[in-house]
């Protein structure tokens, strides 16, 4: 597949830059679940000292490749190029240290002579921790607060947003419960990782979130939320607000019709 074509590519490339450390994948290709409509999630760790210069140097390595379409540097979680070639195949490309490195999600090693990822290979996972299942939770509750309001004012459009982004949240509490060990793979795994049950429930949700059905899309919300209440808040950590807040929220919204 080209995916493996531009990895083998720019690989050899960064290999023959004395300051890249390692060369590894995540996002799918890294977890193995790539198929050929993947992007590539292809980083590279440096030193701390060598970082700034090597920057410099990104899109030198990626055009290794072939001709790139589109280009753009951003910040996120570390320094990252986004790529698009003229094949239409989409790179990330992120540039790490030792200080910096996400330790989470699964990766592939292309290139570690020295063997500087071994450490983070035994702390790979895809687990929420109980801080991250608490924001999610809280986000939950907060965009339905914020799809009242848009709903009180007669605003469809923004109301269908604020549901969409109610999903994308709740996606990552039901995997905690349902698929813990793939939870932070949220709404995109939802498909394959969530039990029949559960996912037709979503599928129904998502069906109703339009600018003319969206409060059916807000009750089939409750309904599940209803169902999976008592269990989010005896997983919330003690003393956290977020359990309450989203029960007065659907308290708030049980009477849409």
């Amino acid at each position: 597949m080209k995916q493996d074509e531009a990895v083998k590519s720019i690989s050899q490339s960064l290999i023959d830059d004395p300051m890249v450390q390692a060369i590894f994948l995540k996002g799918s290709m890294g977890r193995g679940e790539n198929d050929e409509y993947s992007d590539v999630d292809l980083y590279c760790l440096v030193d701390e000292n060598d970082e700034k210069e090597f920057l410099a140097n990104r899109l030198r390595h990626l055009e290794a490749y072939r001709n790139i379409l589109f280009s753009d540097d951003i910040f996120i979680i570390a320094p990252q190029i986004i790529v698009v070639y003229d094949n239409l195949l989409h790179v990330d490309f992120f540039t790490v240290t030792p200080k910096s490195f996400k330790e989470k999600d699964f990766f592939q090693v292309i290139y570690d002579p020295k063997g500087l990822l071994t450490p983070f290979q035994l702390t790979q996972n895809l687990l929420l921790s109980p801080n991250e299942f608490d924001v999610h939770v809280t986000d939950v509750a907060w965009f339905l607060f914020q799809y009242n309001k848009a709903y009180k004012r007669g605003n469809a459009l923004w109301a269908v947003d604020m549901l969409h982004q109610v999903m994308t949240h709740l996606s990552k509490v039901l995997l905690h419960r349902y698929k813990p060990e793939r939870a932070q793979l949220g709404l995109k795994a939802l498909e394959s990782l969530l039990p029949s049950t559960q996912l037709d429930e979503v599928r129904k949700i998502f069906t109703y979130i339009t600018p003319d059905t969206h409060e059916l899309s807000v009750q089939s919300i409750i309904s599940l939320l209803q169902k999976e209440i008592e269990w989010i808040e005896s997983t919330l950590e003690e003393g956290s607000q977020a359990g309450s807040f989203m029960k007065t929220m659907m308290n708030e919204l049980e009477c849409i019709s």
